[in-house]
């Protein structure tokens, strides 16, 4: 996998706010979005933060992480985008993202991960918080039970809110303290396995997965796009060119002047 996914150095740390109007002028759609022919290239054009654009990279993807406060989301977020951990990390008050930028089978992909409080208090946030993400990381704590018996509602809330065709990933955080293990590993992959989810045990603290959990993450997503661009440039090759005429005969008019003789 790491042959096909390779990171760039182009990283960044942005405040909700300034992102703001890139949202707002995106169209709308959900997943799969719309396709247009346009220069004779194959733009992929949607609000789900999956979509094509020249120069400085070909794709953009939103992944959003779920999950109860203090399970180690903001840790991950830095790590991943940052490689940067912080012993006396906060929870996270509102929403914030960052972005890198890696390179998915030739193509530029730019990440951008979310990362939001998960406490009931911000409940107002979540239509915004969901919408357009193409991926999400449900992270628990595997030394808190009450964290991992959560996912099930954070999930439902995910799948209330989110597109259908969204990429989902397990993440049982902070697995460098295995002296205080509270949900077993085969626990947790038996769950993933259960509600379809792709499954990982991580550790901010020592980097142990984070590229691995988003390079998964990233190259489905990746797949499930090149299929729907293929499919719309196979059905564009189907409608004839405007202007074409296509003259079908009347084979049955013919059979009856050949039987008439």
């Amino acid at each position: 996998m790491t042959s096909r996914v390779r990171a760039q150095s182009s990283l960044g740390l942005v405040r909700l706010g300034s992102f703001t109007p890139l949202i707002t002028a995106l169209p709308s759609g959900g997943f799969c979005g719309s396709f247009q022919l346009k220069f004779e290239r194959l733009l992929f054009v949607t609000s789900a933060m999956a979509y094509k654009v020249d120069h400085e990279y070909d794709y953009l993807f939103k992944i959003v992480l779920i999950g109860d406060s203090g399970v180690g989301k903001s840790n991950i977020l830095s790590r991943f985008t940052r490689n940067e951990f912080c012993l006396e990390s906060k929870s996270t008050i509102g929403v914030e993202f960052a972005t890198r930028t890696l390179q998915v089978e030739g193509k530029t992909v730019k990440a951008q991960i979310w990362d939001t409080a998960g406490q009931e208090r911000y409940r107002a946030i979540t239509s915004a918080y969901y919408r357009g993400a193409v991926g999400a990381l449900l992270v628990y704590d595997i030394t808190k039970k009450q964290s991992f018996e959560n996912i099930l509602r954070w999930l439902r809330e995910l799948r209330d809110h989110a597109d259908a065709n969204i990429v989902l990933m397990l993440a049982g955080n902070k697995c460098d303290l295995k002296h205080l293990r509270a949900i077993s590993e085969s626990e947790a992959q038996a769950l993933a396995e259960k509600e379809e989810l792709s499954f990982l045990e991580t550790s901010a603290l020592d980097a142990h997965n984070i590229e691995n959990a988003f390079q998964s993450i990233l190259l489905d997503i990746y797949h499930i796009v090149s299929k729907k661009a293929l499919a719309a440039q196979e059905a564009a090759s189907l409608v004839p060119a405007q202007g074409t005429t296509i003259k079908v005969e009347n084979n049955d008019s013919k059979r009856s002047a050949c039987c008439g003789k």
